[in-house]
């Protein structure tokens, strides 16, 4: 049972994170790290096509390896928080939500530019998913 709710989870973030690789206000990167962490729990076969896959795998193992986030989805994300906060704000939404939309995205935004970037490795190409307009921690 626990295992096909692990698998459940993982199949659900790889399907929310390829989403994200194409439309521009889902993330990429959070959903596959945790469909990774997921199969890791569930299915070893679909842990190591995520991990192998060539353009998805490479934000994942560059969290694996560095704990790091390329700087292009770093600027990408904040970006997109920005964008996010302005649209609340334009919409007219109550103050109180966006107070608290602003502490998350804040918090969020302090976790990303914490993190170191990924090292640079002379002669690799950015990966599609990280110069994707769409991906964010």
């Amino acid at each position: 049972m626990t295992r096909s709710l692990w698998l459940l989870l993982g199949l659900t973030s790889t399907g929310f994170g390829i989403a994200g690789t194409v439309l521009p206000l889902v993330p990429t990167t959070p959903f596959l790290l945790l469909a990774a962490f997921a199969f890791a729990r569930s299915s070893p076969g679909l842990h190591r096509w995520l991990v192998d896959h060539r353009q998805l795998g490479r934000l994942i193992r560059d969290w694996q390896k560095h704990r790091s986030i390329d700087r292009r989805v770093k600027v990408t994300a904040l970006a997109v928080m920005a964008a996010m906060l302005v649209l609340t704000w334009l919409s007219g939404a109550a103050l109180w939500i966006l107070a608290g939309q602003a502490i998350v995205l804040g918090g969020v935004a302090a976790f990303v530019l914490t993190r170191p970037d990924t090292p640079a490795i002379p002669g690799r190409k950015p990966s599609a998913a990280s110069s994707s307009h769409a991906s964010d921690p």
